[in-house]
């Protein structure tokens, strides 16, 4: 038995680890870089195993940075199954297609612009295509139900637990026994908090011999919700009554749907103005909405009762979907009084940069960051406090108005995390991945009774 680390290894992004045992191979999660150009070309570099070789693939949930390189995964030769929970394929397909297209239109753009300069290069290749994608969807199998064992082969065994980070989001126990030998792994994924909309709370975690979890604000505690809330409709007022716009950088699942949430609650209790035009400009985000009125398996009780008594929790009264680009260029005209919903939510892609180069040198406009930036990142930059961002070649100032509000992230702070480890019940080692390495150190510290691990990349533990 053997657990090798193929990615979010002293980082937050490209979440990637192996399980061998009795002669299979099991990965849990196949997962982006996300970043700057230095983490994006690293998708392209071997995994780190022969991709023919893995037997399973066990996805925890449909954020890119877990599930975006399961088409290269296939592409390169994997043929196994992929088990995850209904809501998580559901999401992953649109979010792998959705990355894939992405790469597709980025090859091409590089292929001109080279051909522009007079670089006479062959065409540049995606990372992998929307055809790759398609393909790779064949091998997606079983489909996992919380709590409910699943035997994968003999002497290994695996269950999902919700995780409450996104709709269908779980962590994930394997059982193993070789040559008379047994052990237990818990892969946290990314958790959530507790007492959220929408979701549920994370389920408590079973006892295991070794943990590997996720320490993204392991170094920190979230500002409260209601107060993050208060803040939100604050910034809305205030922008309005300047003039501006408010942009919101934003994640197209769970983020976008629990800010619809908050925005129709704001407008029913007068909080914010009916009149409040609302814009989500992301066809990813706006399928991904579609996908979560599938799935109230897993809503909490006041949101299965909205739906229920007819109410839709995730639609305010001036609520615009813009699937099309022209309708996205066409909110560019609004110089006032829209909220502009859009990814991606580190600004890394898609449309919220040209949402950003219209409204960041405007001092009438607000920018509402709401989740977490990575290094590197265009939106880590602005939130650092840069007096100008560079945005499609151009040299932008900024003077709207920056917010960072954090009580939305849907990732656990140090305290629920804490809180989550302990109910595993002392595991002999701990595994910390998924995090930047300063902060895995801060956590570190308060993990007590537990041999602490923090693995390098591609770094192989006998079990």
């Amino acid at each position: 038995m053997k657990i090798a680390f193929h990615g979010a290894d002293r980082t937050v992004t490209g979440s990637c680890h192996q399980v061998t045992c009795n002669g299979k191979n099991i990965l849990i999660d196949c997962g982006l870089y996300q970043g700057g150009r230095e983490l994006t070309e690293e998708n392209a570099e071997p995994f780190g195993f022969e991709p023919a070789d893995i037997d399973f693939l066990l996805l925890t949930h449909a954020h890119l940075d877990h599930c975006g390189r399961i088409p290269l995964l296939a592409k390169r030769g994997f043929t196994g199954e992929i088990i995850t929970t209904s809501a998580s394929r559901e999401l992953a397909r649109l979010v792998m297609l959705d990355a894939a297209g992405l790469q597709e239109e980025e090859a091409a753009y590089r292929t001109r612009k080279a051909a522009r300069h007079g670089n006479h290069v062959q065409d540049i290749q995606p990372l992998y295509t929307v055809l790759d994608t398609l393909n790779c969807l064949d091998y997606f199998g079983r489909k996992a139900s919380f709590h409910q064992p699943l035997q994968l082969a003999p002497g290994i065994r695996t269950t999902f637990f919700e995780a409450g980070h996104i709709l269908g989001s779980a962590s994930i126990l394997l059982e193993l026994e070789e040559d008379g030998h047994t052990r237990s792994l818990l892969f946290s994924g990314d958790l959530g908090y507790s007492n959220r909309a929408i979701l549920r709370n994370p389920a408590p975690p079973p006892h295991a011999d070794i943990v590997i979890m996720e320490t993204t604000y392991g170094d920190r505690l979230h500002k409260q919700l209601q107060p993050s809330i208060e803040e939100l409709y604050t910034a809305i007022n205030d922008t309005f009554q300047r003039g501006g716009n408010v942009i919101i950088p934003t994640f197209a699942l769970e983020r976008a749907q629990e800010l619809l949430y908050y925005l129709r609650a704001g407008v029913e209790e007068k909080r914010i103005p009916r009149t409040t035009q609302v814009f989500l400009d992301s066809p990813m985000a706006i399928s991904a909405t579609e996908i979560f009125e599938h799935h109230p398996e897993c809503y909490d009780a006041e949101t299965l009762k909205l739906f229920r008594d007819g109410n839709d929790p995730f639609r305010p009264p001036a609520l615009h979907f813009t699937r099309q680009t022209s309708d996205s260029m066409a909110i560019n005209r609004l110089s006032g009084g829209a909220v502009i919903m859009a990814g991606s939510g580190m600004c890394t892609g898609g449309r919220v940069r040209h949402h950003l180069r219209h409204n960041l040198w405007r001092h009438d406009s607000s920018v509402v960051f709401v989740g977490y930036a990575a290094s590197h990142t265009l939106a880590r930059r602005i939130i650092d406090g840069a007096k100008s961002v560079r945005i499609f070649g151009e040299e932008i100032p900024v003077h709207a108005s920056i917010y960072m509000i954090g009580g939305f992230s849907a990732h656990a702070d140090q305290a629920e995390l804490l809180a989550w480890h302990r109910a595993t019940g002392q595991p002999e080692i701990t595994c910390l991945v998924h995090g930047e390495e300063d902060t895995m150190k801060k956590f570190a510290r308060h993990l007590e009774n537990t041999e602490i691990r923090m693995p390098e990349m591609h770094q192989v533990y006998d079990l």
